[in-house]
């Protein structure tokens, strides 16, 4: 019966110090290898397919590239005198557009905001021209104090000078 309790040896295993010694860590990727399955397998295979067809496709354009650069080039040199010029009116004209159809769409938007702003819809930022009136207003009724202030000063010290005047 005591036979029965007993339990089995346990295979040997050395005794580490560190978890990071370098049997832990080829035990661990021992236990973690694994015959990939098919999903895998297919992931793998599609993997290097379009790889393998990508750098294909790149090689070549790259060759295509130099090639017809070597082929072209003496023509571009030659007619190079009408090239530069055309290009430099076509990207004048494409600047000329695309600046013509952002101030179009700045005054779309304008307009918008001032048509919104005046029939009382308050817009985005409308706050702040409130507030930048009324210290337009401010400002400008105080200036206007000042100077009925200070132009009666200079009334009175004109007479104080002159006292016929």
């Amino acid at each position: 019966m005591a036979d029965l309790n007993q339990t089995p040896p346990q295979p040997y295993r050395p005794t580490t110090t560190s978890s990071s010694t370098p049997a832990v860590f080829l035990r661990k990727l021992q236990n973690n290898l694994h015959a990939p399955n098919s999903t895998q397998l297919v992931g793998i295979l599609t993997l290097l397919v379009t790889g393998s067809i990508f750098l294909l496709l790149t090689s070549l354009t790259v060759s295509g590239t130099v090639l017809s650069l070597i082929f072209f080039s003496p023509l571009i040199i030659v007619s190079s005198p009408i090239w530069v010029p055309a290009g430099t009116l076509f990207f004048l004209l494409t600047a000329g557009f695309l600046s013509m159809c952002g101030f179009a769409v700045i005054a779309v938007v304008a307009s918008s905001w001032l048509y919104r702003y005046f029939r009382g819809l308050h817009p985005p930022g409308s706050d702040r021209v409130d507030y930048a009136r009324h210290r337009i207003y401010d400002t400008a009724t105080h200036v206007k104090d000042c100077a009925k202030e200070y132009g009666g000063y200079l009334q009175s010290k004109v007479k104080d000078a002159a006292p016929g005047a």
